[in-house]
């Protein structure tokens, strides 16, 4: 098995070896000093040394500026110095693909404590599981997207109660794609937005039934009373993100990120030639603000009547 770092800087930072815990800093004010630190520990926990590593997986958010930037540029330099792939991966899709996943019974999640609310999906349910993916954008906002949960098998939500284990953990069982892309947005704009989403999809979708809509990530239950407003579509509001899941959540991150970008993850050194027709299909690295920075260029100076100017003598 290919050996794989995750570095994610989009909420804190995380940085673990697919297979070991992670090393996860909570105070945004240090974990930018503590990531060089933390990425050299994670990878001698795990055994090896920075040219043992064949791909690292790195967050691109959305997440706020300096912290995101650093995380990205850390992976970017150790790729480059390593000859590992580079492979960028969202935090948001990975957060869904959690709950999709939770949602089938994948058992590798059946201990993690705040994935409990999740309900499994059942057979016969007319249901339709959505994810609003959220991480805390500050200023009272919210990075945020709203998914569909898709079943690869092409049936709609099945009992998974009774499919062996092994058909149940595989990854590409499940899938999601967006409803509401990418945004940075109020919590109740938010909300507004998803009406406005659900009553179009339903004037032009033959799909029947009802909604649920369970919410994940850091700053969801900071807004509980807005997501109130969705009414009965409303279902289980989890404060955590998937690499809160520990080994497992890296493991499910980097599943999503490889699958995305076509990558077996088997051992194989990225190729500074660009021949190998699975690097090309891996997409280019680069962080997700969304936010608009607060620095703008300064409007032109207003023209003075019969002024010429200042000219060199």
């Amino acid at each position: 098995m290919a050996n794989t770092l995750v570095v994610d800087t989009s909420f804190g930072s995380t940085v673990g070896v697919l297979g070991h815990d992670p090393i996860v800093e909570g105070d945004s004010r240090t974990h930018v000093e503590r990531l060089q630190v933390n990425i050299g520990e994670a990878v001698e926990s795990a055994g090896l040394a920075p040219g043992d590593l064949d791909n690292i997986i790195v967050g691109v958010g959305p997440g706020p500026f300096t912290g995101l930037r650093a995380g990205v540029v850390a992976a970017k330099a150790m790729s480059y110095a390593t000859c590992s792939k580079l492979i960028g991966q969202d935090v948001l899709s990975a957060q869904a693909w959690m709950l999709s996943l939770k949602r089938q019974g994948d058992q590798r999640l059946s201990d993690t404590q705040f994935l409990y609310p999740v309900e499994q999906s059942k057979n016969n349910d007319s249901t339709r599981h959505l994810t609003l993916a959220v991480n805390d954008a500050r200023r009272r906002q919210l990075y945020f997207a709203l998914y569909d949960e898709l079943l690869m098998d092409g049936g709609s939500d099945t009992d998974t109660s009774k499919v062996p284990q092994q058909e149940v953990t595989q990854h590409h069982r499940v899938d999601v794609r967006e409803l509401v892309a990418m945004d940075i947005d109020y919590p109740q704009h938010i909300v507004e937005r998803i009406h406005a989403t659900l009553n179009d999809f339903a004037t032009t979708s033959d799909s029947e039934g009802s909604y649920r809509i369970d919410i994940i990530g850091h700053g969801a239950a900071k807004y509980a009373d807005e997501w109130q407003k969705l009414g009965e579509m409303l279902g289980c509001v989890v404060e955590a993100s998937v690499l809160d899941a520990g080994a497992v959540g890296l493991e499910i991150f980097a599943e999503c990120a490889l699958c995305a970008n076509g990558v077996s993850g088997s051992k194989t050194k990225y190729s500074t030639q660009g021949d190998s027709a699975e690097n090309d299909q891996i997409k280019p690295v680069e962080p997700l603000y969304l936010r608009r920075p607060d620095v703008s260029v300064p409007n032109p100076l207003k023209h003075v009547l019969n002024h010429a100017g200042v000219t060199r003598s």
